[in-house]
């Protein structure tokens, strides 16, 4: 196998790929980036054998062929060297020689054969989106997925698409976040819903590597599998399997309290009286509503913080304490300039949602420190 490349061209593409690679992997030959050139176009897949990118350039080939390389010591190579054209030569299927100007390098290979064989999605529902709104619907919720692997079906976001609507839900337990786009959804016929469990760390790695631009992307959803195809870049991801938590549940329909504020003033008391809760047992923020005021406040040891921001109150008062991670990170997530809240009591759930509309709603519980 010999090609030839813009060097930023293969470095865009290594960046990409190698983001699917495991620290820990299955085996040796997935620590590797399987390189395929035939005609003018050159394929650079990683795996970690659940998660798979591919990326697709031009590229000038003089022998077509598969190499199997390094993969992030192969991208560390080519971070390192000047701009221009990079040939990689590989014939004795031993190692492959890396040439940029005036630098030469070689890497060892491994076996193309070895590397396991990814078979693209070819049916299923399929679902275009923009990709900017998809990357900040993940962004928005992305926060609430679980880390904790003890209920896996948590560790991942659920995608429900109909013909009006797609929203993204994640929820960890101590809170949810929903985050809704409507706009006209083309799906086959009959078909009235497409859902998907889609892994967190998919997610992630989405939002990193999505353009931030109006082009489309296009998923493509199976039982068991999700395509998601966008420009020159192709990722495959095994979806969680089991039945997500029926959220609808949850939201409460009804609240006796509720609470406006300016987001920004709310979320800078929040993040000094944090310094002070992050020296305490429990991290803990107490929010106090009265119909003028919000009185935010924490304490430890080394001493205590209050802070008063203005805030207009319909309903009852309310006394409610909240980790302060969680509320922060809620908080930090709300697109307005106003942040709306509702309440029940001082140990029911608190929500976020707009003043006007329905695009997003969140879901913090609160810690019961109060009688």
């Amino acid at each position: 196998m010999i090609l030839s490349m813009n060097s930023q061209d293969l470095l865009e593409g290594l960046n990409t790929v190698t983001r699917a690679l495991s620290p820990r992997p299955a085996k040796q030959i997935l620590e590797g980036v399987l390189i395929s050139a035939e005609e003018n176009r050159v394929l650079m897949t990683c795996s970690d054998g659940s998660l798979t990118i591919e990326y697709t350039n031009t590229a000038s080939v003089q022998e077509e062929g598969q190499t199997v390389l390094p993969g992030r010591i192969f991208a560390e190579m080519i971070r390192k060297m000047p701009e221009g054209m990079v040939t990689i030569t590989e014939q004795d299927h031993r190692s492959a020689t890396i040439r940029c100007m005036k630098n030469r390098s070689s890497l060892a290979v491994m076996n193309p054969a070895e590397y396991p064989e990814i078979n693209p999605l070819k049916t299923g529902a399929t679902v275009k989106i923009q990709q900017n709104k998809l990357k900040d619907m993940i962004s928005h919720v992305a926060f609430a997925v679980a880390t904790d692997e003890s209920r896996q079906i948590l560790t991942g976001s659920l995608l429900e698409v109909n013909r009006s609507e797609a929203r993204l839900v994640a929820l960890d337990g101590f809170r949810l976040a929903m985050y809704k786009l409507f706009q006209p959804f083309e799906l086959a016929d009959g078909l009235e819903i497409v859902k998907a469990v889609i892994p967190g760390k998919v997610l992630n790695e989405l939002t990193r590597i999505l353009p931030d631009d109006e082009a489309f992307c296009s998923l493509l959803i199976d039982k068991g599998r999700m395509q998601c195809v966008f420009g020159n870049i192709r990722l495959t991801s095994v979806l969680l399997a089991g039945e997500y938590i029926d959220y609808r549940r949850i939201l409460p329909s009804e609240f006796r309290t509720e609470a406006l504020a300016d987001k920004t003033s709310v979320q800078d008391a929040i993040e000094r009286a944090s310094l002070m809760a992050r020296e305490g047992k429990n991290n803990l923020i107490k929010m106090s509503f009265r119909e003028d005021t919000l009185k935010i406040s924490s304490n430890a040891e080394l001493g205590d913080v209050e802070e008063e921001t203005e805030a207009s109150l319909n309903g009852d008062p309310v006394d409610i304490a909240f980790n302060a991670r969680y509320i922060t990170d809620v908080i930090r997530n709300v697109p307005d300039e106003k942040l709306f809240m509702k309440f029940n009591s001082s140990v029911s759930p608190c929500v976020v949602v707009p003043q006007s509309g329905d695009d997003y709603l969140y879901l913090i519980l609160p810690v019961r420190v109060f009688q």
